[in-house]
């Protein structure tokens, strides 16, 4: 991505005749909020002066203290390329603050450089590739999402049988003109499914090119007629849908988790790294793992990582250290799925890690056999934890979690905890339909 500066925006809004501009942010729980201005209001927008009603924003403030201002990044600016060519729209990203002028406390963006701060005073720089996965469903004749895909094709399946392959290409020139990097596409195990990945970046540049990737591709796939989804398990006996991250550290422009003598060319500095997500990783799965359905596609069977181990090639486990190691050394981290909020995920997993490096926390041994595979006397011979199987058992390690209160604060900490308990009461008061197919008859 391009590094703007005020003065950029400026120019580039005018050459490019830009007539609007979305100021955009996300609520604690990575969803976008919007306010678009006219450019006859850049000044005033690039001096941190748009305000607007913190209190109407869920997880944010109460009504009596509501003023609350959006600073723009102007690293952040691009110019949507779907929109019409004459009076564009542009879009930065923004941080907000306190009427006061301090940041403010509950907004992810900040909890994330808060983070990243800490580790770069160490001399450290947190970089992070996604990879994310999405479903493509067809709309009925109102323009509503269903459940019916277009295509039965399966893991690197190609046209006719790969029904999305014009959606994914345009979603990928979109993304191009927006600055990314696209390594590879391609239709993913389930019918429907599919993943693009982008090319890795620092933790802030990562967080903010996931929501940015996510909007163009809803946007694109609507232009196809389609409803994309990051829902983690829409559809039942299928693979869901995850989004795994590559994590590595660097220290003066040199990648640290790579060691020439070490038989996986990890350091230490790595296996430290492991150790402390191995720490944490039940504690904050609230956080990367958000939602109720989060947790149908955390079950064996599915390519997804149920037990908390590490593997040097297989994906079975929780980490794995890919097989293409060199002086890319990196760890994928298996479990986060797509509908986490990306700033507070990535803020938990950068801090989990390097308190692993401050305190030489050690992982246990690797797996190399597969998990699912082995009886459940030998997974506890082996110690081997489970990640937590619902949103209520996520919720209950998280409230007890005090190193999650100290990186998130205790503003958002609270907040969090408090809609996902309702969320879960909430889905515990509906009758699905699967209780009314197994006993309505039966009972």
């Amino acid at each position: 991505m391009m590094k703007y500066t005020y003065d950029d925006v400026r120019r580039m809004v005018k050459e490019d005749d830009v007539k609007f501009i979305r100021l955009q942010f996300v609520d604690i729980f990575g969803r976008v909020k919007n306010v678009a201005i006219t450019v006859e209001q850049l000044e005033k927008c690039l001096d941190g002066q748009i305000m607007f009603d913190g209190g109407a924003i869920e997880g944010f403030v109460r009504i009596e203290e509501s003023d609350m201002y959006l600073k723009p990044d102007p690293e952040t600016f691009v110019i949507f390329p779907w929109r019409p060519q004459t009076g564009r729209v542009a879009r930065m990203i923004c941080d907000v603050y306190n009427a006061d002028g301090t940041p403010f406390e509950g907004c992810p963006r900040n909890i994330l450089k808060k983070a990243i701060k800490e580790v770069a005073d160490m001399g450290y720089t947190f970089n992070v590739g996604p990879e994310c996965e999405f479903f493509l469903f067809m709309t009925d004749e109102n323009g509503n999402p269903t459940t019916k895909t277009h295509d039965k094709a399966g893991y690197f399946d190609l046209g006719p049988i790969d029904m999305g392959e014009n959606c994914r290409r345009d979603i990928c020139l979109a993304l191009e003109k927006m600055g990314f990097e696209i390594e590879a596409s391609h239709h993913e195990v389930a019918p429907g499914q599919h993943e693009i990945d982008f090319r890795y970046d620092d933790a802030l540049s990562t967080a903010d090119n996931i929501i940015t990737f996510k909007l163009v591709v809803k946007t694109i796939a609507q232009r196809h007629g389609l409803h994309a989804t990051f829902m983690p398990k829409p559809l039942s006996e299928v693979n869901g849908s995850g989004m795994h991250l590559h994590l590595s550290l660097c220290k003066d422009g040199q990648n640290i988790f790579f060691n020439e003598s070490d038989e996986k060319k990890l350091s230490s500095e790595a296996y430290w790294f492991m150790g402390g997500l191995f720490d944490k990783m039940r504690e904050i799965t609230a956080i990367t793992n958000p939602l109720v359905n989060s947790y149908k596609r955390l079950v064996p069977g599915y390519e997804a990582p149920v037990y908390v181990a590490w593997s040097p090639n297989n994906r079975s486990p929780l980490m794995r250290i890919p097989s293409d190691n060199s002086r890319a050394s990196r760890i994928e981290l298996r479990s986060p799925d797509p509908t986490c909020n990306p700033y507070l995920a990535l803020a938990l997993i950068l801090r989990a890690g390097v308190s692993g490096i401050k305190n030489k926390i050690s992982p246990p041994d690797p797996i190399t056999k597969n998990i699912y595979e082995l009886s459940d006397t030998e997974i506890l011979e082996m110690n081997i934890q489970k990640l937590p199987e619902s949103l209520k058992d996520a919720i209950e390690l998280l409230k007890q979690s005090e190193f999650a209160k100290n990186a998130l604060g205790e503003h958002t900490f609270n907040k969090y905890i408090e809609a996902k308990e309702f969320e879960w009461q909430q889905y515990n008061k509906i009758v699905h339909a699967w209780e009314t197919g197994e006993y309505l008859l039966m009972y």
